[in-house]
């Protein structure tokens, strides 16, 4: 029951990734990176750091999620690789995540630098870095300083993660729509005259009459696979009126999970319902990530609940099809009397990001590395690419042609042009630079509206709206403890038990209540309730609002 941020994954995987990338970066962080910028805001390339500052090193790198292989020839690795000089050995996840996890743990088989996971952690898996943050990277600790406390593990007071989202400086400007929502295709709204559902019913009935028009289309989609079962099981809190807290929600600062109660009943027996006329996918519920991806890219899809970055890599390959019209529209539905928050002010992405492992042989090398790509000038080209050949630069401003955002949208050209794989991951700027430019193409106002195809610009054109975030209500400030679902469960605690045994019933009755005959579907829902009153979860809302309220205390404002 947890919501990441942005960990893309490519329909076309490959087990292993090995780059003999020579990447350097392991001087102090100001002989890193010495490149310029000209008096009218042009950038030139980062450069080369001196030789005789650079200690040569192969450094592991395992990654947990699953990326396509980049060329050989890549020409932002290649750049790492010339102006740098570590050459990075990556691994990307194959199958399910926590059977990797554990084996890693037990046989203490750990890459020099790994994304940051609760298990791993709890696991002793990885070195504390303040210290090293303190003496080694003055720009880690620059770019962090506003967030040093909420990164620091509650139960040891270190930090074992780098954040790679979320950290903002400048004016943060939101155009794309990242977070949940009950999703429609573009085409499907064109035909149906752009209607704005509100309610479950209204958008289940848009489903049924285009479905009918168009027998070959899915319904409705959802993934039940791995940590991504929160297209399942979240969106009960949403319609309810509720941020993404995970499995629980919050009200007046004191945690409850919703797995039992009616709002949760009431969105499970529409599925029901949906399911009885034909109107859901029958395998959403047994497919696994890679599968509801590729139904995705299919463009078939009529419409699902989930969160636009879970599945941005299918529609991504519908826009390299030029299949504009099969990309999806986020709407808020809500129950009779609820109130809008789906859309949220962006979170820092706790424990996540990469963090070094005690396995390492060096790591204040690695840090130093880290530190020496948190430039303006290195993040400039990691987001935007190699200026006169990616973007465009007039009067100041960062821009793109028109080729350059083909280009962009290509999944084939990233691959031999972009370093997604290392910097999905990696502490990244975000929000402007020092000479007011977005930090990347998406939240470049102007850049955003001219990047979108004739087709997007026609959908916004009917709702009256500029950017894809506008079809959610602004989000007030979080709370101070928010969101719930990033605090850690500690393994083996009773309330980590506890949630795996409501995840585990979850997994086990959701797609027989859904499944059912109708008439079936109240004495399943009851078995369900009951076995989550055996569960135990008193323990697991325990620890949540333990939490928050150590949260409150330690991560307020004094």
């Amino acid at each position: 029951m947890v919501k990441k941020i942005k960990r893309p994954v490519l329909a076309t995987m490959v087990p292993v990734l090995a780059l003999g990338l020579t990447l350097t970066g392991c001087a102090d962080s100001k002989d890193a990176v010495n490149s310029t910028s000209s008096p009218s805001g042009s950038q030139t390339t980062p450069a080369a750091t001196q030789s005789n500052a650079i200690k040569p090193v192969t450094l592991s790198l395992f990654i947990d999620s699953p990326y396509q292989q980049p060329t050989p020839d890549n020409k932002i690795y290649k750049m790492i690789k010339d102006k740098t000089g570590v050459s990075l050995k990556m691994e990307f996840l194959v199958g399910d995540l926590q059977q990797k996890l554990g084996v890693m743990i037990a046989g203490g088989d750990y890459a020099d630098i790994m994304t940051g996971n609760d298990k791993l952690i709890a696991a002793g898996a990885f070195v504390p870095l303040e210290d090293l943050i303190d003496k080694y990277a003055p720009n880690l600790k620059k770019h962090y300083a506003s967030v040093w406390n909420q990164m620091k593990d509650p139960a040891s007071g270190h930090i074992y993660a780098l954040p790679n989202y979320n950290v903002f400086s400048g004016q943060f400007n939101e155009t794309a729509y990242e977070g949940p929502g009950f999703y429609l295709q573009k085409d499907v709204l064109k035909e149906m005259g752009y209607p704005s559902p509100k309610t479950l019913d209204e958008y289940f009935d848009i489903i049924a009459k285009y479905k009918a028009k168009h027998p070959d289309m899915i319904g409705f989609e959802t993934l039940n696979f791995d940590w991504r079962n929160f297209p399942l099981l979240n969106p009960p809190e949403h319609l309810a009126g509720h941020p993404n807290d995970g499995g629980v929600i919050v009200e007046n600062e004191k945690a409850q999970i919703f797995a039992d109660k009616d709002i949760a009943k009431t969105y499970y027996k529409k599925l029901n319902e949906i399911n009885a006329q034909g109107l859901m996918d029958r395998e959403a519920l047994v497919q696994n990530y890679d599968q509801y991806l590729a139904k995705i890219a299919s463009g078939r899809v009529i419409g699902m609940f989930d969160q636009h970055w879970n599945f941005g890599d299918g529609e991504r390959s519908l826009i390299s099809q030029n299949k504009i019209g099969s990309t999806y529209v986020g709407f808020p539905l809500l129950y009779p009397g609820a109130k809008e928050y789906y859309r949220d002010r962006p979170v820092l992405n706790i424990n996540r990001g990469y963090g070094i492992s005690t396995k390492a042989k060096d790591p204040v090398q690695i840090i130093k590395f880290l530190d020496s790509l948190m430039t303006e000038d290195w993040q400039k080209t990691l987001q935007w690419g190699i200026q006169g050949e990616d973007y465009m630069v007039k009067d100041g401003k960062f821009y793109r042609t028109p080729e350059q955002r083909a280009k962009a949208d290509d999944n084939t050209w990233k691959l031999a042009n972009k370093a997604e794989a290392f910097f999905a991951n990696s502490p990244k700027m975000q929000g402007t630079y020092s000479d007011g430019n977005a930090t990347d193409p998406g939240t470049q106002p102007q850049e955003f509206y001219d990047s979108l195809k004739p087709q997007d610009q026609e959908v916004l054109k009917a709702y009256n709206h500029k950017t894809w975030a506008e079809f959610f209500k602004t989000p007030a400030e979080n709370p101070v403890y928010y969101p719930a679902w990033s605090i850690d469960l500690i393994d083996g605690s009773p309330a980590k038990v506890a949630n795996t045994k409501m995840t585990d019933l979850a997994v086990k009755y959701l797609p027989r209540a859904i499944l059912a005959k109708p008439d079936d579907f109240e004495g399943v829902w009851k078995e369900y309730v009951d076995q989550i009153s055996k569960s135990n979860f008193k323990a697991y809302e325990d620890r949540i609002n333990d939490q928050i309220n150590w949260r409150i205390k330690n991560w307020s404002s004094k």
